[in-house]
């Protein structure tokens, strides 16, 4: 691991996530949140870096693309960028939500500030044209920007009741935990690379 990202560094990197109420840690404590538990994780790997949570809960990709420039005030190194699970929930238009994450990508690698997408897949009961249209923005926008994509954020948790509050849809500390896991080694990467 390089020097800078040691617990010894003076200034450790500053990861920003910009979510929902899946990073804002809807149900949660502060510390049990997706942000905390991955600066906990990290820290653990032997790695000094601050995750700011800048998720709020019913946001849409609209949303985040609106508040993106005060989000940016703690001048983050990298932003994991986790919207679009509401887009899908409230049917908005695919093309619409991939509007939205592609500005978010150029404004912020104009900043050169360094982006791992955060892929989300639609509800299936939202029918086959709309799941296969959102299912594709991910995938597409990593390729088109050349940024490093966790194709489903809630892999490994989604649909299974042990990882999930009573709703059904928001992950609890475990199934944030499985989330932290899974992210990780793609998370590290991107650390190494800045």
């Amino acid at each position: 691991m390089s020097a800078p990202f040691s617990l010894a560094a003076a200034e450790p990197a500053t990861i920003l996530v910009l979510g929902d109420s899946l990073t804002a840690g809807y149900g949660l404590a502060e510390e049990e949140a997706f942000p905390a538990q991955l600066e906990q994780a990290l820290f653990a790997a032997g790695i000094g870096v601050r995750v700011i949570n800048a998720g709020i809960s019913g946001d849409t990709s609209a949303g985040g693309a609106a508040r993106l420039e005060w989000s940016l005030a703690d001048h983050p190194d990298l932003v994991i960028l986790a919207l679009g699970a509401n887009d899908a929930l409230r049917g908005l238009s695919p093309d619409q939500t991939r509007i939205n994450l592609a500005a978010i990508i150029t404004r912020l690698q104009e900043r050169q500030i360094d982006v791992l997408l955060a892929g989300m897949l639609a509800p299936r009961n939202m029918g086959e044209d709309y799941y296969n249209s959102f299912d594709k923005i991910y995938p597409e926008l990593a390729q088109e920007f050349a940024i490093p994509l966790y194709p489903f954020f809630l892999e490994g948790v989604a649909g299974k009741p042990e990882l999930n509050l009573a709703d059904g849809i928001h992950p609890n500390p475990a199934g944030v935990r499985v989330m932290v896991e899974g992210i990780l080694p793609l998370v590290l990467e991107e650390l190494v690379s800045l």
